[in-house]
């Protein structure tokens, strides 16, 4: 028991001559620490190596369809696009994506945007413009996948598929919009194929690419037709472009192009043929043209009742909601984000005034996209309601990818290679 009292007498100088054995550290000693170099990849060559293939690319499938009617180009061109650009390059820089660069540098001057991204935005409108959807056909990773998948073609009725036209319209609105108040890019947020390209990511995209992907075994490109925002810009310029595919001069009406074509881009003769004056038709039109105002703001004063619920989509409308909640009812441990909100210096004040600032930018912003969007409905039943009588096959510039899936069915087309 004596052994056992001692003992900590016994330990106790050996405890503090051990406190002094190794000296204190000397903050103030002037020494420095090494510093450490990484190699950083130089993308320069890669970036251009991708605009190269992409200019390159878009030429080839253009000289395939247009000068030469051919598919088979544009399947090798697919495939190269979804192992280089999908795969290898894990799809980026995207074309579809930039639109969200584009849209803020348009409208922030403080925003640099890279070269490389302003070239995949331009350069694919510049070859619509002069040749239609070159880029749709293959060169979009995107598209190409859907291509390759499909098998079969269960056309949707007119009407329904119209509808699920507007949807790319009402998508790209939106994406401008969170742009524009730098909230998000919710087009590389919400890319349902990037997940695969990269084997991995967030499941719920996994999971909605590969239905997509799934869809389009059995109908042509859902995402190109339904949902692609870049698609609905191209279709514009692509109703002007200066050289087009067209139907065979020699066409003899048997319906198997339109029946092949996995878009239904190609309208049949007499589909909506009717008899009707002249007159009556001029009427129906400017019918049409007096309710297209209205339409345009309803949607407008619509998304402008939601501008206050959009905008808490912004981080600073999170971090102000923080704020409050928790000077309302006050945390003994605040969360992290409304820490760093006091420790550097903020003030409620500051935050309530740049709060103010973000509702309007959404005010203004959801006004104009709802206006477009009342737009974008009007003209969509317009078209619907036009009547027209058609003789020949034509196809429709806006829809029509430039696949060239056609061309194999035709046998005109057939004969003319036989020919040459």
């Amino acid at each position: 028991m004596k052994k056992i009292l001692s003992l900590p007498l016994i330990l106790f100088p050996l405890v503090t001559t051990a406190q002094n054995r190794f000296p204190k550290p000397d903050f103030e000693s002037g020494y420095r620490y090494p510093t450490f170099t990484y190699h950083v990849p130089d993308e320069t060559f890669w970036t251009a190596l991708d605009i190269a293939l992409l200019v390159l690319m878009m030429s080839f499938v253009a000289w395939a369809v247009i000068k030469r009617k051919k598919r088979a180009p544009v399947m090798w061109v697919s495939v190269i696009s979804v192992a280089y650009f999908g795969f290898y390059r894990s799809g980026c820089v995207c074309s579809i994506g930039a639109i969200q660069n584009v849209a803020l540098a348009l409208t922030d001057t403080s925003y640099a945007m890279p070269l490389a991204v302003l070239l995949f935005f331009v350069l694919p409108v510049v070859f619509t413009l002069m040749f239609g959807r070159v880029f749709c056909a293959g060169v979009c990773p995107l598209g190409a996948l859907q291509e390759l998948v499909n098998v079969k073609n269960f056309r949707l009725p007119k009407p329904v598929a119209a509808v699920l036209g507007i949807i790319p319209w009402i998508y790209l609105s939106f994406a401008i919009l969170c742009a524009v108040t730098r909230s998000s890019f919710i087009i590389c947020r919400f890319d349902p194929f990037i997940g695969i390209f990269r084997m991995g990511g967030d499941l719920g995209m996994i999971i909605f690419g590969a239905l997509l992907l799934l869809t389009a075994v059995f109908t042509g490109r859902p995402f190109c037709r339904f949902l692609c925002p870049y698609g609905a810009l191209l279709s514009l310029f692509s109703r002007v472009s200066v050289w087009k595919i067209r139907i065979t001069p020699k066409c003899i009406n048997c319906d198997l192009c339109h029946s092949a074509c996995p878009l239904d881009a190609i309208r049949p003769p007499y589909e909506n043929r009717v008899k009707e004056s002249r007159v009556q038709g001029v009427k129906r039109i400017l019918t049409y043209l007096v309710f297209l105002p209205a339409m345009a703001c309803t949607g407008a004063f619509v998304l402008n009742l939601t501008g206050d619920s959009l905008s808490r989509s912004h981080k600073d409308m999170r971090l102000y909601d923080l704020v409050v909640q928790n000077a309302k009812e006050p945390q003994n441990i605040p969360p992290l984000d409304v820490e760093v909100f006091y420790a550097q210096g903020g003030t409620i004040e500051k935050l309530t005034a740049r709060a103010e600032t973000v509702r309007n930018e959404f005010r203004t912003g959801a006004t104009v996209a709802g206006g477009f969007i009342g737009l974008v409905v009007g003209f969509t039943l317009i078209g619907l309601s036009l009547k027209r009588t058609r003789k020949t096959y034509e196809i429709d510039d806006a829809a029509c990818v430039n696949c060239g899936r056609c061309f194999g069915y035709c046998p005109q087309n057939r004969q003319l290679k036989i020919e040459n």
